[in-house]
């Protein structure tokens, strides 16, 4: 099974890069960050075109998670939630679903916007409430998937200038301790399982040519379940489609099951 996540910034204005990707990387489950259109914009039946299911959390104009299944691998209909249980939150940022007995958790984390805001601090909650469910997601579902746009990067080797970012949001040391404690439920990044080039990044700025200079962060994370880590044969960064016209700022990030 391949595993993909992507924030797309603006379904609406990526659906074609979607499933042109989708077609060009044969993955089987593709976690979707930041749709960005209410559920009734939702595009299900050109991705139904395409041979690929979908479920779905939509928000206008902000956030908004998508799981979509490639024909003929199993899902789960009654495993579908949305949401983290238990956390009142207007946002649409997570859903998840079983496929093929594994759990996949398709999530777009908050941004924070700058250490010390209201909205770091709801980052902040939104993290404690996060790994608590999937501290107990991961007690009834071996085979785990967390998959989304973290928007932390977890090492200075995962950000192009770490001197220049020493301290700001994505980077901070709170964020970083957040994603420790996602590791520490037992959770394995499936990039760092791998030998990988130094400098690989999932985001880039749209400004100061910053893909062209790859002056990005790695904040783009599939993290798996002992069980699954253990099956994890490759982990991938895909740049092709930050090239294309009108790209999304971030790259896909694929993990190979099997």
């Amino acid at each position: 099974m391949k595993i993909a996540t992507w924030n797309v910034n603006s379904l609406k204005v990526r659906q074609q890069h979607v499933i042109d990707w989708l077609e060009l990387s044969r993955v089987d489950v593709l976690c979707l960050q930041e749709l960005k259109l209410p559920d009734e914009k939702f595009p299900r039946a050109d991705f139904e075109a395409a041979g690929f299911k979908s479920w779905f959390a939509g928000q206008k104009t902000y956030n908004g998670v998508g799981i979509l299944v490639r024909d003929g691998v199993n899902v789960d209909e009654a495993s579908i939630v949305r949401n983290i249980p238990g956390f009142d939150d207007p946002q649409q940022r997570v859903i998840a679903a079983t496929v093929e007995g594994v759990r996949i958790v398709s999530a777009y984390f908050p941004n924070g916007q700058a250490v010390g805001s209201e909205k770091f601090a709801y980052k902040m909650r939104w993290l404690d409430a996060l790994a608590d469910w999937i501290g107990a997601e991961m007690k009834l579902h071996p085979k785990l998937a967390l998959a989304g746009d973290y928007n932390i990067a977890p090492e200075d080797r995962d950000v192009h200038d770490p001197k220049a970012w020493e301290g700001q949001n994505l980077v901070s040391p709170e964020e970083r301790a957040h994603f420790v404690r996602l590791v520490e439920l037992g959770l394995t990044d499936a990039f760092r399982k791998f030998e990988q080039p130094e400098k690989l990044f999932t985001w880039w700025d749209y400004r100061m040519l910053a893909f062209r200079r790859n002056a990005g962060l790695r904040i783009d994370h599939i993290l798996l379940s002992a069980e699954l880590a253990s099956l994890c044969s490759a982990c991938e960064v895909d740049k092709v489609p930050r090239k294309w016209d009108q790209p999304s700022d971030h790259a896909p990030v694929i993990a190979t099951i099997g």
